[in-house]
């Protein structure tokens, strides 16, 4: 038999699928994909994946960044089909249907799913971020921590009595369970963590205002667990300003109307927006730049193309948006890869996705908190041991989650924060200038 006469075999390709995102939707569709015949590549921006639902404990000084963050490598490490990219998204070519880098590289795709989460929203201020940072990174966590913990500093030194006064003025924008819960560990480092540890300052003297423009707290909420989390704010000494949108932000003030607050930290915690994957994708979006989806979180004309948590505009079937929360997140994104696998095997798909509501939870400091379960709603010290419970549960990694328990538990017995570091180029920055507009 000569060399023509040879039987040949075909190599089949595997589908490649393209996972952009590795937030909780991303890694959760990732890992439905685990037996599928399919190579997965998931490309993220950062080589972590972060549990946001606590960032605000890392920018108050309850947390270490590393406590709520755990390598995406790490959580795929046995997933044999998986594999990571750290690269920075810059566009998708859904002609060439390929994923295209900060490089000029691209990524080819049979099958994509989208879920780079959401950025926040200004209302059209943009300008406003420089002033009033908000909280979706570790990066924006840390340069908070950073502002809370380097005015405590400049205030115990301050000459000037105005001076002192508005550095410890910490102002919070916006009545969601971010801005109440953030609020809430504010006053709790300043009335309780740090203050002991200064000579000058006095608990009494710091002041923490949270601001909402609409007419209550946790407006998704039942209205009697509102009225608690405003209760249990007040009790912290937190003053709440309802009914009052913010009309500008400057440096070191926040103006309500007519009414200027003189504030060194302000934080924003009033709106999100979708990704830029919208603009990405080109197709239909909602007015927070989220993208219009199908009823399998497939995209209208391209049905390769799947979006997913904060970036998807997501209808269920009784016309409610899909909430942005981490358990939605999941759900979708497992709908997704058992969807995805059952296309690429050639099986019925999925029935239409149904998402469990597990509950809205909300903790307003230590041993407060608010949970509507529908059936049974919750507040006080039980509905915190319930947040804490599922905080816990929902973390990735077995020594994330025995780090969080033994933080958590050191500050429940001592009143104390374990992580009061300013650290980075940006608070050192931060320093000098602050010295050098003193002088």
């Amino acid at each position: 038999m000569d060399a023509r006469s040879k039987p040949k075999y075909l190599t089949v390709r595997r589908p490649r699928i393209v996972i952009v995102g590795a937030g909780f939707a991303g890694l959760s569709a990732a890992q439905a994909l685990r037996d599928a015949a399919a190579d997965i590549l998931v490309i993220d921006r950062h080589n972590h994946h972060l549990f946001q639902p606590l960032l605000y404990q890392v920018a108050t000084a309850s947390l270490s960044p590393a406590d709520i963050a755990q390598p995406i490598r790490s959580i795929l490490k046995d997933q044999a089909n998986a594999r990571v990219l750290l690269a920075e998204v810059t566009g998708i070519d859904t002609a060439a249907k390929a994923v295209l880098l900060v490089d000029s590289s691209s990524i080819a795709y049979d099958y994509l799913l989208v879920a780079t989460g959401a950025r926040h929203s200004y209302f059209g201020n943009d300008d406003w971020a420089e002033h009033a940072p908000g909280i979706k990174s570790l990066d924006d966590a840390t340069r908070v921590r950073a502002n809370i913990l380097l005015a405590f500093e400049r205030a115990e030194f301050a000459r000037e009595a105005y001076r002192r006064a508005a550095l410890l003025t910490f102002v919070v924008i916006g009545g969601g369970p971010t801005g109440v819960e953030l609020t809430g560990a504010i006053a709790e480092l300043a009335r309780k963590s740090i203050t002991s540890d200064f000579r000058s300052i006095s608990a009494r003297v710091a002041r923490i205002i949270l601001i909402e423009a609409g007419p209550r707290l946790l407006p998704s909420m039942p209205e009697a667990l509102s009225d608690e989390a405003e209760k249990s704010l007040r009790s912290l000494g937190v003053e709440i300003r309802l009914n009052q949108p913010v009309t500008d932000i400057k440096a070191g003030s926040i103006m309500l109307g007519r009414h200027t607050i003189r504030a060194e930290t302000i934080v924003w915690a009033a709106g999100v927006r979708g990704s830029a994957a919208a603009d990405w994708l080109g197709g239909p979006s909602d007015r927070a730049g989220r993208v219009a989806v199908n009823a399998d979180f497939s995209i209208p004309g391209q049905g390769e193309i799947y979006v997913a948590g904060d970036t998807a505009a997501y209808r269920q079937e009784n016309g409610c948006p899909l909430p942005g929360i981490a358990p939605a997140a999941k759900q979708a994104g497992a709908y997704i890869g058992a969807h995805m696998k059952a296309r690429i095997e050639g099986k019925p798909t999925p029935k239409a996705f149904a998402y469990r509501n597990f509950g809205n939870l909300a903790t307003i400091g230590r041993s407060k908190a608010v949970a509507d379960f529908g059936w049974i709603k919750l507040k006080g010290l039980p509905a915190w041991l319930v947040w804490s419970i599922a905080h816990i549960y929902f973390l990735i990694g077995f020594r994330n989650r025995l780090s969080v328990a033994v933080s958590w538990i050191w500050s429940y017995v001592t009143d104390q924060r374990g992580a009061r570091l300013i650290t980075g180029r940006d608070c050192e920055t931060s320093i000098s200038m602050r010295r050098a507009s003193q002088c």
